[in-house]
């Protein structure tokens, strides 16, 4: 596998020609071996959904390796999940949360009210989102960030139900939808917090942080 979890904060990723890799701008930690990196510019291979970055405001800046060697990448302390794509179903992520990916991988940008119309948007807005996320289709690795670490809860027939500021990402056929139930002790500011919630249904995996805290 092309991506090795070093610790909770560093992944190791090989790169060798046709198997490039894309990573947030600033995560490259060390390297060995022949390797070269890049600013990604708009349209060019994996990085498909750049221009929809762009104008979403989902604008992260990326950068290439290519060659052949090992590059390890971390940002910020925070922790890193490794998760792989099988094509059964894309991983959406928040942009600012993906710390590396493969190349190969397709990226585009979705707007939320189109997944549920103002229902998605006000998720985006409780989760922290905003209107808009990446996407990522095919088959590869990626790698997001999180505060704490993340655990990985099946989605299978089931419903799930996450805390919005704990939510981080969500994979396969999966459906994530606002579920609330307000009272008049929190419209007074004495629930508990967590009178909204998102409900993961469908068939997948949702990941969920240690933490509540975005980044």
């Amino acid at each position: 596998m092309p991506f090795e979890q070093v610790n909770g904060k560093v992944v190791a990723v090989s790169v060798a020609p046709g198997r490039e890799v894309l990573a947030r701008k600033g995560a490259m930690l060390a390297y060995t071996g022949d390797v070269h990196f890049s600013p990604v510019h708009m349209g060019q291979g994996g990085a498909g959904g750049m221009v929809g970055r762009m104008m979403s405001g989902e604008q992260v800046a990326m950068m290439v390796a290519q060659g052949s060697g090992t590059v390890h990448y971390g940002y910020r302390g925070l922790y890193v999940t490794i998760i792989e794509l099988d094509g059964s179903g894309p991983l959406s992520v928040e942009a600012d949360r993906l710390v590396a990916h493969d190349a190969a991988l397709q990226s585009t940008v979705v707007f939320l009210g189109s997944q549920g119309g103002i229902r998605g948007a006000v998720r985006g807005a409780v989760s922290g989102q905003g209107l808009f996320t990446t996407q990522l289709h095919g088959y590869g690795t990626a790698a997001v960030l999180s505060h704490g670490g993340t655990i990985a809860l099946p989605v299978n027939g089931r419903p799930v139900a996450v805390d919005p500021q704990a939510y981080v990402a969500h994979i396969g056929q999966v459906n994530v939808d606002i579920s609330a139930s307000v009272g008049w002790r929190d419209a007074v500011g004495r629930g508990s917090g967590e009178a909204v919630q998102l409900k993961c249904t469908g068939q997948g995996t949702v990941y969920v942080q240690a933490s509540e805290q975005k980044l």
